[in-house]
């Protein structure tokens, strides 16, 4: 199988449904949704293969069908009527380093069931990653110098015999069974690779409030619905903390030398080209969470840092916003909060209620579809200016905030109604008081770590928002290559395309 693309076509037998936060119009004819979002038609004879809101894939059609809705992120694999693959065909990668509790508490759980390969990045107590290494059957690589995660699983990865590898963070624990389930996505050939939704260790003892807080509102915890991953869809990036991958797509694997975003990286140059990678909640993995608020806080702005390599290796993809002129003159007139901000603010939802309502024209309802999508934008909009203020410009929103009393009235807003948002989404074990203070220390953490490595480079590139502009005329839909959908990036496209995303503040971690 080649490195450098992905064979294309699930297999008979293989059951998609599509994604909850799709919406369905025309009897079938119309779906709205997709990572990012996007209009999808379908004709007559694609819409009747579409039983409730599953296809399955019987003949050359429904296949075509099935792989143009997993490709744009509209639907997922059925992943409880895939077919199980034997845990033998899987090697676990570990990196550790001085870390020979933990890494004992992972490979017990794994009760020998999975090949294993600890790689040592250069312990300071060797010896005892050996002996834990040695109990429990596991092949041991060690390195005479610390490469940093990246570097330490390329070198377990060059181990690997199996057609798929599991990297699995020693301070992870993850049941077989976990990864029975990601191997099943496997079945698609173009599936390069499967993460679990990372939940808290249980703890010990009393929990304080920043561990609560972590086990509602985790970095690394990507949500509760399955997704397809790549740049600027509701689930960007998956963490290498545990991911199963196919060996033969990874190539060279993580890029050497990275220490923050490796993950983030690769699953980027994975799916430009042209591979898949599935986010399945239906298996879980338990992260040991910092929560001391110290330690906490540090590694909330590392993962900020990891921002700035990225925008150098992926440019705009990484950019904290993604506006239209008819978004960003909204945004603006809100902020201003002057006696014309609700005109102008109506008058570009109405302009992209004009421009939608002639690109869904041929629906049954055009108005109410473009004023789904106006509406859809705008909370897409309201997030993502939120996210700005309080996370990514934080440095600059405080500086207006001295000066200008609308600044801070605005960031009050902000920081009270995404707060209390989120607190309502997650429903967290946490008073909502807390919360929002550690939803606000979460972000400001982050941002600084964001400008931090920016203004150590000498580069604000990881910290401009990214403007499309204009759509391209609507003269024509671009038809697929199935002849069976065609596929508009209409303003709600561009408008609404981070919605998720920027809710779930996800950049980098």
């Amino acid at each position: 199988m080649s490195r450098a693309t992905a064979p294309p076509g699930p297999p008979y037998g293989f059951v998609v449904e599509l994604g909850r936060r799709v919406r369905v119009y025309d009897g079938g004819r119309t779906l709205v949704g997709g990572a990012p979002v996007r209009l999808l038609r379908l004709n007559r004879r694609a819409a009747a293969l579409l039983h409730g809101r599953r296809v399955e894939v019987t003949d050359r059609l429904s296949q075509r069908l099935a792989e143009r809705l997993l490709a744009v992120g509209a639907a997922d694999p059925v992943v409880a009527e895939l077919p199980p693959v034997d845990l033998s065909r899987v090697t676990v990668v570990v990196p550790v380093r001085d870390r020979a509790a933990a890494l004992d508490r992972l490979l017990t759980g794994l009760a020998g069931r999975v090949r294993a390969v600890v790689v040592d990045d250069c312990s300071d107590d060797p010896r005892a990653v050996a002996r834990v290494a040695a109990r429990h059957g596991a092949e041991l690589v060690a390195l005479h110098r610390n490469l940093g995660p990246a570097g330490a699983r390329n070198a377990g990865l060059a181990k690997v015999g199996t057609p798929f590898a599991a990297f699995v963070d020693s301070d992870v624990v993850v049941a077989p069974e976990a990864l029975a389930t990601l191997l099943r996505h496997f079945h698609h050939p173009r599936v390069a690779a499967a993460a679990p939704r990372i939940l808290g260790l249980p703890g010990r003892g009393e929990k304080n409030w920043i561990s609560r807080y972590e086990d509602a509102r985790s970095s690394l915890d990507l949500g509760p619905e399955p997704a397809l991953v790549h740049p600027r869809s509701a689930v960007s990036w998956v963490p290498s903390a545990c991911l199963v991958a196919r060996v033969d797509a990874l190539g060279g694997g993580f890029t050497d030398g990275m220490r923050v975003a490796e993950d983030v990286d690769l699953v980027w140059r994975l799916a430009a080209r042209g591979w898949q990678v599935r986010y399945e909640p239906a298996a879980t993995a338990r992260h040991d969470h910092r929560t001391r608020l110290a330690d906490w806080l540090r590694r909330k702005a590392y993962y900020g840092t990891g921002a700035h390599p990225l925008a150098l290796r992926h440019g705009a993809l990484v950019a904290p916003a993604v506006l239209t002129p008819w978004s960003a003159a909204a945004a603006a007139a809100v902020l201003a909060q002057r006696r014309w901000s609700v005109p102008v603010a109506a008058g570009a939802a109405a302009v992209a209620f004009a421009r939608l309502s002639r690109t869904v024209s041929g629906s049954g309802r055009p108005r109410r579809l473009a004023a789904d999508l106006v509406r859809f934008g705008l909370l897409g909009t309201a997030g993502q200016t939120s996210a700005l203020l309080l996370r990514h410009w934080w440095p600059l929103s405080l500086a207006a905030c001295l000066f200008s009393r609308r600044a801070r009235r605005a960031v009050a807003v902000a920081a009270v109604a995404d707060g209390v948002a989120e607190y309502l989404r997650v429903s967290p074990g946490l008073d909502p008081v807390r919360f929002v203070l550690a939803r606000r220390l979460d972000d400001l953490a982050y941002g600084a770590g964001v400008w931090a490595a920016a203004l150590r480079a000498g580069s604000l590139r990881s910290l401009l928002p990214d403007f499309p502009g204009v759509p391209r005329s609507r003269g024509g839909s671009a038809r697929t290559s199935t002849a069976m959908t065609t596929s508009e990036d209409s303003d709600h496209h561009t408008w609404a395309s981070r919605q998720a995303g920027a809710s779930r503040r996800v950049v980098t971690r």
